[in-house]
This record gives structure tokens, sequence and C-alpha cells, in this order.
């Protein structure tokens, strides 16, 4: 059972969430600087 002690410790769920805000965070930050390079011009 040595190979479960990091799926005990961080659920499924607590990694499936941390993804999406990464994801979600990054999308948000290459849409602020797409404003800001159109804007810029």
């Amino acid at each position: 059972m040595s190979g479960n002690n990091i799926e005990d410790r961080f659920p499924r769920a607590l990694w499936v969430r941390l993804l999406i805000y990464i994801a979600v965070g990054h999308l948000f930050a290459a849409f602020i600087y797409l404003l800001f390079s159109v804007g810029a011009k």
C-alpha cells in the first residue's frame, strides 16, 4: 500500500479542481493579455 500514499493524502477531486483552476486562470490571463496587446495598438 505504499503506492497509494499520495492518492490518500490528495484526493482525485482535489487534483481535478486544481487543474481546472490552473486552466481557467491561464485562459483568463491570456484573455487579459490579448485585450492589452490589442488596446496598445
